[in-house]
């Protein structure tokens, strides 16, 4: 069975709140545990009218609170944007409330744009020690050594799982070099995907964790009853995408039935290119879809994401999908 799993941005829909979209998040959390997903993980972004899980770690706190035995986890922290002993300290005390429940993926990105980087950093120039500081936090993890001057408290003894994120060669070079899962953004930047996992697999240096590559690909999900709803849940996503890239990001925008005719068709070739990693439509449409993209990159896992502005919409989707994830890893087993 492949494990399969949730990646949440929280969506702020239109209309609604963020105090909507965390509550909505610990609801779907407690859904996806009794559908049998393994993580639930939340994204770093900033300044973004549309996402509520800014401050990632609190996030969680809540989502991990409202359930009882589903990993839970950021996809991921933008360590750049932080100190590597806060986020020990922050994901450390996550893992000491929920042990053997916290996972931490990391990422190079600001998760916003430049100014608002600058207003997070004060420095831009944080990322060029991005190697250090995946290195200096996950020592913060390990027992502490006799006399060890900085310690992370709560943190130290957890050995919190991390992952390392990313959408380019670089990331997949990192986790290979640290003996590291890798987790592939292919949910809006697929272009290196290929190349990423082919990198990442034949230039891996086993860890005493992590003896083999462990790759998660991440895929977008709208799962409905038939091909034409999944298809109009769809649409808010193509919005969102089309907004944030135009410079006009804000709330999850409400589906629509027509969103090609309404779009400018450079920009409805950019959307369709970002979000080729997806799953649309009804049960039989969803199943094929997934059993294609895992065929194609044989991941260790999936990671399904779907920004739906209906809550309940969302919840059906994640439900379809987890019935055909069950369904492909039981005919998987059985082939083997």
């Amino acid at each position: 069975m492949i494990p399969y799993s949730v990646l949440d941005l929280s969506p702020i829909p239109e209309g609604g709140t963020a105090a909507d979209a965390l509550h909505n998040s610990g609801d779907l959390a407690r859904h996806a545990e009794a559908l049998g997903y393994t993580r639930y993980w939340m994204a770093e972004h900033h300044n973004m009218t549309g996402i509520a899980s800014a401050a990632t770690a609190v996030a969680l706190g809540y989502v991990a609170g409202q359930t009882q035995t589903i990993r839970v986890g950021a996809g991921g922290v933008m360590l750049p944007n932080h100190a590597p002993l806060v986020i020990a300290e922050q994901f450390g005390t996550l893992a000491t409330l929920y042990p053997d429940r916290v996972d931490l993926g990391l990422g190079r990105a600001p998760g916003t744009d430049q100014m608002t980087a600058r207003a997070l950093r004060r420095s831009l120039d944080n990322s060029d020690n991005f190697p250090q500081d995946v290195m200096e936090l996950m020592v913060y993890f390990e027992e502490a050594e006799p006399n060890q001057r900085i310690r992370a408290v709560p943190g130290e003894g957890t050995r919190v799982p991390v992952w390392i994120l990313g959408s380019s060669l670089y990331g997949a070079q990192l986790a290979a070099h640290l003996g590291l899962p890798y987790a592939f953004a292919s949910h809006f930047a697929p272009g290196a995907l290929a190349q990423a996992v082919e990198v990442y697999r034949d230039s891996y240096r086993p860890s005493e964790r992590w003896p083999e590559p462990h790759f998660m690909l991440a895929i977008n999900v709208f799962a409905a009853d038939s091909d034409e709803e999944g298809r109009v849940l769809k649409s808010s996503m193509q919005q969102a995408f089309v907004n944030l890239r135009t410079g006009m990001p804000g709330p999850l925008p409400r589906p629509v039935d027509d969103f090609e005719a309404g779009v400018d068709p450079m920009a409805k070739s950019m959307v369709d290119q970002a979000l080729s990693v997806s799953a649309t439509g009804s049960p039989a449409s969803v199943a094929a879809s997934l059993s294609a993209l895992i065929d194609t990159y044989r991941p260790d896992e999936v990671i399904l994401t779907g920004q739906i502005h209906d809550h309940a919409a969302r919840k059906r989707s994640f439900e379809i999908a987890a019935g055909v994830m069950q369904e492909i890893g039981a005919r998987r087993d059985a082939a083997e």
